[in-house]
């Protein structure tokens, strides 16, 4: 009966959200021939992990060194019960602007043809394998390549539970040096859905623009997933301050994965929607990796006010604030009591 309870107010919640009906809003939740069935809802299972980023595309021993991290993390959050593990921007590998750089010893225009394009081809594929093994949505950060002379994208591959490319985010709001020297920015944000839930991706920098942020909440996502390197010693705190701002903010959850950051603050994890922390991956910014696996639950007493009362709430307050304002001297004139 609990199940049956969650599921109907999983239901009302997206409802209240988007002003649909019950029974329109039940559609959303109703499985099509190609999913899994799901006949009750429960608490949804998300892991997230952190490990380190190689920086030279070229190196054909730190690419497997990466695919096989990952791989690593696969089978510990499959271990955990995880419906969904999400891994950093660059977790195959984070081309370093120097190492790709065709102007010897500064920045410049990336040198891409070089880069070992089929070995990193390679760990994507034993990866996108795996995935499909464990049943384990995968979403972890890699270069896209592009049509050569293009330069390729910075992106997210989702790695469906099938164990195949189900989707692709490319980071569109890029630093100088990226959208100067090195890839090409992407276009439209994405979403993808399991069990349920909906999920958008964002990258790179784009906590910095809550845009994006504001823009996944109007397409009704329950939850983003913010890969980084931290852009820097350092940001990755602000990242993640950021990151609970959003969360809170926009009523829903937000996963944040970096590599391993020595600010215990700045440690992967996932944020309620209430702007807690529901867990974090311990500091640390030695080579060894880490994992923590929460409960998207939306009958925890925060999140349900966050998700069921807040959320709708604040979409009310937009509406209101684009209505026709009131006529009256005494609201035109501002320099009286």
């Amino acid at each position: 009966m609990t199940a049956r309870k969650n599921f109907k107010r999983l239901v009302r919640a997206r409802a209240a959200r988007t002003g649909e009906s019950y029974t329109a809003a039940l559609r959303h939740f109703l499985p099509t021939v190609e999913e899994t069935t799901v006949t009750d809802h429960h608490p949804f299972r998300l892991a997230v992990g952190q490990l380190p980023v190689h920086g030279d595309p070229t190196d054909v021993a730190a690419l497997r060194d990466a695919g096989t991290r990952i791989r690593d993390l696969m089978q510990r959050a499959h271990r955990s019960g995880a419906r969904l593990l999400h891994l950093p921007e660059g977790a195959t590998c984070f081309p370093h602007k120097l190492v790709v750089s065709s102007t010897p010893g500064a920045p410049g225009p990336a040198d891409w043809s070089t880069t070992a394009w089929d070995v990193l081809h390679a760990e994507l594929e034993q990866t996108a394998a795996l995935a499909g093994e464990l049943s384990l949505w995968t979403v972890l950060g890699s270069t896209h390549r592009l049509t050569p002379p293009l330069r390729p994208h910075n992106s997210l591959y989702v790695l469906s539970a099938a164990g195949a490319v189900h989707t692709r985010y490319d980071e569109r709001f890029l630093s100088h040096t990226k959208t100067t020297f090195m890839y090409s920015p992407g276009r439209e944000p994405v979403t993808f859905e399991v069990d349920g839930r909906r999920f958008g991706c964002a990258l790179g920098i784009e906590c910095h623009f809550p845009e994006v942020f504001g823009e996944y909440e109007r397409l009704d996502v329950d939850c983003v997933l913010f890969s980084s390197t931290g852009d820097g010693a350092g940001n990755a705190a602000t990242f993640a301050l950021e990151c609970r701002g959003h969360a809170a903010a926009n009523g829903f959850w937000v996963s944040f994965a970096v590599p391993p950051q020595a600010d215990a603050s700045a440690s992967s994890g996932v944020v309620a929607p209430g702007g807690r922390w529901l867990g974090q991956c311990s500091p640390g910014t030695d080579l060894g990796t880490d994992l923590v696996t929460v409960e998207l639950d939306e009958d925890a007493p925060d999140v349900e006010v966050a998700v069921t009362k807040a959320r709708p709430w604040r979409r009310v307050a937009r509406q209101a604030s684009t209505a026709a304002p009131v006529d009256d001297p005494r609201s035109r004139e501002r320099a009286a009591f």
